[in-house]
């Protein structure tokens, strides 16, 4: 059975949000072996359920809202297990960037420092503030209120210039 062009073009779309979707997925996992066994089942469960994609909206909307649940699935199923455990954030992958020097330095620190952050305030932060997603978007992802999502954006925002100001304080 040959794919078809809509297919093709599915396909294509969904490897072209993997990197987001792997920033997500770690926001969400605080562990890069989480984040990516997420990404996988996210993908797998999206090109199965591919015939469910109305096309309406963006993909990218509907790939978030999919990792988010099966994320919640796991973490039910967690707690049913024992020894489930998590990587320190310190240990975490770094995060891909494709640029100079001193911007993948400053990148991979301030991507330390959203993973610190509680996981609601660093999946909205990334979603809006990285990612570039409406505040409808986020919170039709993330199954929250649209005003849950500004509060959590704005708290995030100013927790997240109080780490940066007071690592700029030891450095001085």
């Amino acid at each position: 059975m040959r794919p078809t062009a809509e297919s093709n073009e599915f396909r294509r779309e969904l490897v072209n949000l993997l990197p987001k979707l792997r920033r997500f997925a770690l926001t969400l996992t605080r562990n890069g072996s989480d984040a990516d066994d997420l990404v996988q089942e996210a993908c797998e469960r999206a090109i199965t359920r591919s015939h469910l994609w109305n096309g309406e909206g963006r993909l990218e909307s509907w790939v978030y809202a999919m990792t988010r649940n099966l994320w919640v699935d796991e973490i039910r199923k967690r707690k049913v297990r024992t020894g489930s455990g998590t990587v320190d954030v310190a240990e975490q992958d770094s995060l891909h960037v494709d640029a100079s020097a001193d911007k993948a330095v400053y990148a991979k620190q301030l991507h330390k420092l959203i993973m610190t952050m509680p996981e609601g305030l660093s999946s909205v932060f990334l979603l809006v503030n990285v990612e570039g997603h409406s505040y409808r978007d986020a919170a039709d992802i993330l199954g929250i209120p649209i005003g849950t999502v500004m509060s959590r954006l704005s708290a995030a925002r100013i927790r997240l210039a109080a780490m940066i100001s007071e690592q700029a304080e030891r450095r001085a």
